[in-house]
């Protein structure tokens, strides 16, 4: 296969950084290839958020040279059946579990996903609940050093898919979510730029979110007040709730764990915000 490696291998787990299991993982694949230049995505996911995971490797892949090694390990699946894969797409290489973490990158381009199988690229002793050290940093390292993901287990054509929410229309308003909340305490949707415009045909936005209530869409956070609510598009091109200068997350009332999935209403000012 002829995939020529960059030498950096990304990392994006739930695993934290209070406990050594990120430090486990780079170890071994600096044992693997004492040279490769290992990137962390993150490794904050909401612990088990499959979801939020595949969209933050989605968004970040692109910004990396071709050949890189993208290791992905949100896997509350570890020590069942589900397989291990290894994914070609866009001349990059995606390693993890296959439990739709890789969905929204196999949505949008052909790619070409392995069975993981071939024991000799693990390690010798394989956990029941360590795969991310015990297999997928190993498999890591032998790819970063060009090895040729065909050798480590047949290809298969029936990789879990995860269907995410999309934006949808109903009653003269446009419903998205909440799929991240990021440092800053923002609020991340799943309503793009592109869902906006063929929505909005050319009128003013409205923007809901429980009794949030938001009128416009800014194109910084300076076009409003310090303290002031605002909706904008981030840098990913999604529609965000926050607060010039402060934390959204903290006007809700909740944890931010939960508020992701909270629903979303955008509606032209002028119309019913609450028609059904």
């Amino acid at each position: 296969m002829d995939v020529n490696p960059s030498g950096v291998v990304t990392l994006l787990t739930d695993f934290g950084l209070e406990d050594p299991y990120v430090c486990m993982m780079k170890g071994v694949i600096l044992s693997v290839n004492p040279v490769a230049r290992i990137i962390d995505i993150s490794h904050h996911v909401t612990p088990g958020a499959i979801s939020q995971a595949a969209r933050m490797l989605q968004e970040t892949y692109p910004y990396f040279p071709d050949g890189t090694i993208h290791v992905a390990v949100v896997d509350p699946g570890v020590g069942t059946d589900r397989r291990a894969i290894v994914l070609l797409a866009r001349s990059h290489l995606f390693v993890g579990p296959d439990n739709g973490i890789f969905s929204p990158i196999m949505e949008e381009c052909q790619a070409l996903v392995i069975h993981l199988s071939k024991a000799r690229y693990f390690l010798q002793h394989v956990s029941d609940t360590f795969h991310g050290r015990d297999i997928f940093a190993p498999v890591a390292g032998h790819l970063s050093l060009g090895v040729d993901p065909l050798h480590m287990g047949p290809i298969i054509y029936d990789p879990v898919y995860l269907k995410f929410p999309a934006p949808y229309r109903k009653g003269g308003s446009l419903y998205g979510r909440v799929v991240q909340v990021d440092h800053f305490g923002n609020l991340i949707t799943n309503i793009r730029r592109k869902d906006i415009e063929e929505f909005s045909e050319g009128s003013i936005m409205s923007v809901r979110l429980g009794g949030l209530r938001i009128e416009g869409i800014r194109r910084t956070y300076a076009q409003t007040a310090p303290g002031a609510i605002l909706a904008l598009f981030g840098s990913s091109g999604c529609l965000e709730i926050a607060v010039n200068r402060g934390r959204v997350a903290d006007r809700t009332g909740l944890d931010p764990a939960e508020m992701i999935g909270r629903e979303v209403e955008v509606t032209r000012t002028g119309a019913d915000a609450h028609q059904s």
